[in-house]
């Protein structure tokens, strides 16, 4: 037994003699993880510091952003619309003047405009501005208020507060209707969307997997082993989360994204190390009853079972874990975050396997006895006879499968990326309904399709302006406006310090910020050269940022999981063949996963089923991840089988009998894991958020 793993099977039989220190310690850092990560201890939670925004990678999009933030030209909005008012009633118009006031109050909040306000009214067109199509007779119009800090802020609450307030004891008897919407009330909107979707999700998938495992197991103690693990794994992930918001931004998708990678892994671990106890168990205790079993029978099988399936559950997760660093070779902040927290999340389902759940094993070991399970699978069976088949006639098994996987893979050859902003949240959320009906009701206050940033002096720039209105698709280019010196702390590849200062422009197109005329539009100007230094931003603009950032980086990310993964591989089997095919097979199914991905997300299929709204595309960052998730669980699969088939290889076995063999003793856990992983993932894809149902 020391031979096949002396230092796994030392901590088998560690876990086994001191199960109530493991367990016991195992119970406190839980607590600790959640008390810490949800901010029951007073202390900020995770989700207060979660962040939501453009996907970017370091680009112009990003320093062009990044100017006119400094600049000030991208704080915080909050809006109070007002419907069903005589919009030219001077009795409203007073009202009107004592709700700008009141806010203005607020400590924190830079201007607040009302079209009541503002010069000439209401004979001055400029002055309709912020009146519903530019007509009084809409009834509507909108305060304005911009304020300092982030979402969650106490400025931006007190605003919320007191436009409130103030709404409804001045203009509530004007109008019929008030609403507050905001883009700091949009961040916190989708933030709680995440929060909601993480509920729903483990609540979904802990109590199903909880019954496939009874089921599987036949007996509820040896089901909850595995559920308890996957609640240590979750509560790990979401304390490293929280460390890893205190050192990088971490947005919002992240936190659902690396959750159900742990709570998968972390089951399906627990599945193979429950299963390989049981195994062990009838191994060392023949025909022993379970309340008869002794001490130290119990110590040899946790043992044995730790130094066999804690080997494989290693090589697991060396090899997901692997997947995941991949994602931290490129330069988007959102993929780091995800690689970094999710190889941190990885290494936490693997402890739990190999020390909570063994011990958890030795505790529960006189409820599991020799009972009916798994590990008791005869010889023969549905699996060794799939396995006959595919030896029998292996080049048509091949060509069949890899043809299957082919035509699934076709829709991948149309795929589109998208970067949703409003588009992420359910089509009734309360902001995605304001923002919408603000983009149609008010086109001043929408956000241009393109902004660019340029240092010139207003009459260079709107001197290049007719260029850009005879773009294609260009419908209209906002006057200049000027937004003062260059700032000094933003790094801005070819500006010149001595230089003028900025101007920007907002150029506008046709259709929605991610369709073609704004993405062509956006690759035109992101090349421009007009003779002076210019910055484009926007959706579109980042989106195309992110999109060569990652074609740079992907080559080495994919050399480095290949090489990484073969060297793993080999180690494993000894062979040079074997990893070749595992990673030659892993395309052609990674290419699957995608073609269904676009089928079902970009050609709009199952939006009743799935309920969501087709955006015409997919979320920028899922290819990178269904890629690097994909291959790292489909490779753990295979990992669980070519174990298992190497044992019985060492234990004698010739080559077809090992596989048809292997097979059979691990079809069921394989299955059973794969079908716990889809159970996660549709719990997480029941959600609302688009980006959560994409990556379920």
């Amino acid at each position: 037994m020391d031979e096949r793993g002396p230092l796994l099977f030392r901590l088998g039989r560690s876990t086994a003699r001191h199960r109530g220190r493991y367990v016991g310690t195992w119970l406190v850092l839980v607590v600790l993880g959640f008390v810490i990560s949800l901010g029951l201890a007073g202390n900020e939670s995770l989700f207060d510091r979660l962040e939501s925004g453009d996907t970017e990678a370091p680009g112009e999009a990003q320093t062009g952003r990044e100017l006119l933030s400094a600049s000030g030209e991208r704080g915080l909005t909050v809006m109070l619309r007002v419907d069903g008012a005589d919009v030219l009633d001077p009795a409203l118009a007073a009202a009107v003047e004592e709700v700008v006031t009141r806010v203005q109050e607020v400590e924190g909040v830079g201007r607040v405009d009302a079209p009541m306000t503002m010069p000439g009214w209401p004979s001055e067109a400029s002055s309709m501005s912020l009146v519903g199509h530019n007509d009084p007779a809409s009834g509507s119009f909108v305060i304005v208020a911009e304020t300092s800090g982030g979402p969650g802020d106490p400025v931006q609450d007190a605003v919320v507060e007191e436009l409130e307030r103030a709404g409804e004891e001045l203009l509530a008897p004007y109008a019929g209707e008030l609403t507050i919407g905001g883009t700091g009330l949009l961040v916190e909107d989708i933030v709680g969307q995440i929060e909601d979707d993480l509920k729903t999700g483990e609540g979904i998938a802990l109590p199903l997997s909880l019954l496939l495992m009874v089921f599987v197991f036949g007996g509820f103690v040896a089901a909850g082993m595995p559920i308890m693990g996957a609640i240590a794994a979750i509560s790990g992930g979401l304390a490293i989360l929280l460390g890893f918001s205190h050192v990088m931004s971490l947005d919002a998708s992240v936190v659902n994204i690396v959750t159900v990678m742990g709570l998968g892994l972390s089951i399906d671990y627990g599945l193979l190390m429950v299963s390989r106890f049981r195994e062990e168990l009838a191994k060392v205790a023949p025909g022993v009853g379970s309340h008869d079993l002794s001490r130290k029978q119990v110590e040899d099988a946790v043992a044995a079972a730790v130094a066999t399936a804690g080997r494989t559950i290693l090589f697991s997760a060396l090899i997901v874990g692997i997947s995941l660093s991949g994602l931290m070779l490129f330069e988007a902040q959102v993929m780091r975050a995800i690689g970094a927290a999710g190889v941190s999340v990885v290494v936490v389902a693997l402890v739990v396997a190999l020390t909570l759940v063994p011990a958890l094993c030795s505790l529960g070991a006189k409820r599991l006895g020799n009972r009916r399970g798994m590990e008791t699978a005869p010889d023969e069976g549905v699996f060794s006879r799939l396995a006959a088949v595919g030896q029998r006639r292996p080049a048509i098994t091949t060509v069949a499968s890899v043809a299957a996987l082919l035509v699934l893979a076709l829709p991948a050859l149309d795929l589109r990326l998208n970067s949703s902003g409003v588009e992420l949240l359910p089509v009734d959320a309360d902001q995605r309904v304001f923002f919408e009906a603000l983009d149609e009701d008010y086109p001043a206050l929408s956000t241009p399709t393109v902004t660019v940033v340029a240092q010139a002096t207003p009459e260079e720039v709107a001197a290049w302006v007719p260029e850009i209105e005879a773009l294609d698709g260009v419908t209209r280019v906002d006057s200049p406006r000027e937004l003062g010196d260059l700032p000094g702390d933003v790094e801005a590849a070819g500006s010149d310090p001595d230089g003028p200062g900025l101007v920007s422009i907002g150029v506008r197109t046709e259709g929605g910020s991610m369709d073609d005329p704004a993405r062509e539009v956006s690759r035109v100007l992101l090349a421009a050269d007009p003779g002076f230094p210019v910055w484009a931003t926007g959706q579109a603009a980042s989106l195309q940022d992110f999109t060569d950032s990652v074609i740079d980086r992907a080559p080495w990310a994919a050399l480095w999981i290949a090489g990484a993964t073969f060297l793993l591989l080999f180690l494993l089997t000894g062979s040079v063949v074997i990893p070749v095919k595992a990673l030659v097979l892993n395309v052609v199914s990674l290419g699957a996963s995608l073609g269904i991905l676009v089928w079902v997300f970009q050609y709009a299929n199952l939006e009743s089923v799935l309920r969501f709204d087709s955006a015409g595309g997919i979320e920028s960052v899922i290819p990178l991840l269904v890629l690097a998730f994909g291959f790292g669980l489909s490779m753990d699969y295979e990992v669980f089988l070519l174990a298992r088939i190497i044992e019985l290889h060492e234990q004698g076995y010739d080559d077809d009998a090992a596989v048809r063999l292997g097979l059979q003793r691990s079809g069921r856990i394989i299955t059973s894991a794969a079908l716990i992983m889809v159970i996660v993932f549709s719990g997480f894809a029941a959600g609302e958020m688009l980006v959560i149902k994409q990556t379920g």
